[in-house]
């Protein structure tokens, strides 16, 4: 039987266009996103599952999720 292989994903935020409204941080179930000094949003990897709720709520659609490396 051959090893399961996991795929991680992850949220990731393209902070140039990111208005830093905080929706996604609000929506997030596992407290993996904050906005830093009202800049950008900010994804913590370690925390993140990639369920996409964040993604789903951003009202500029700048978060994707995408396979993370393990």
């Amino acid at each position: 039987m051959e090893p399961r292989i996991r795929i991680r994903r992850s949220a990731f935020v393209d902070a140039a266009s990111c208005v830093a409204c905080g929706c996604c941080v609000k929506v997030c179930p596992l407290g993996a996103i904050s906005v830093f000094r009202g800049v950008a949003a900010n994804v913590d990897p370690k925390k993140c599952v990639g369920c996409g709720k964040c993604a789903r709520e951003c009202p500029a659609s700048v978060i994707v999720i995408q396979e993370a490396q393990a």
